[in-house]
């Protein structure tokens, strides 16, 4: 399936080549989403009274059903995009980005987020600067005084309530992070 597209230029001469990086840029759109109505890319000049450090500016409205993804740079352009190549490709990748999350959306994919392990510490040696937690289900896990985030390893205290992110250590399950819980 070919994409409808509309490449309008703004402030300049239509440029056949730049029309045609357009389109190849959005033919690539089809790997992500075979959802896709149409596309009008907006390729605009700088103004003319500028005498330097002009940017392009590349608009890009995506229509799928029920929704229109739209690409417009509202930020500092980045000096880069005194380029026009350089501002479309940058367009188009904020675009992509767009429409893959609509197609994330649309298929009901959403981000999980893994909870961190909770326990408590059930053995401390402050003068080697290591402990263990006790996890819920009993089993131990190493951890180093530099792995403690949020809290003084000095200041810890057997019982303490932890979260942690465990990792394989060479000698077993060990936490690479441990906050103290509150």
């Amino acid at each position: 399936m070919q994409i409808p597209l509309q490449v309008t230029f703004l402030h300049m001469e239509a440029s056949p080549a730049l029309e045609e990086r357009a389109r190849e840029l959005a033919s690539r759109f089809e790997t992500f989403s075979q959802q896709i109505i149409r596309c009008h890319v907006v390729i605009e000049a700088p103004e003319r009274h500028q005498q330097q450090g002009g940017h392009f500016h590349v608009r890009i409205t995506i229509t799928v059903p029920g929704k229109e993804i739209d690409i417009r740079r509202a930020g500092p352009a980045h000096p880069s995009h005194e380029d026009a190549y350089v501002a479309l490709r940058d367009a188009f990748k904020a675009a992509r980005r767009k429409l893959q999350d609509y197609e994330r959306g649309r298929r009901g994919d959403v981000k999980t987020h893994v909870e961190m392990p909770h326990g408590q510490i059930s053995e401390l040696d402050v003068e080697r600067g290591f402990g263990r937690i006790e996890t819920e289900d009993g089993r131990l896990v190493y951890f180093h005084r530099n792995s403690v985030l949020d809290a003084s390893f000095d200041s810890l205290k057997t019982g303490a309530k932890v979260r942690f992110s465990e990792e394989r250590g060479e000698l077993g399950p060990q936490a690479s992070t441990v906050h103290v819980v509150s």
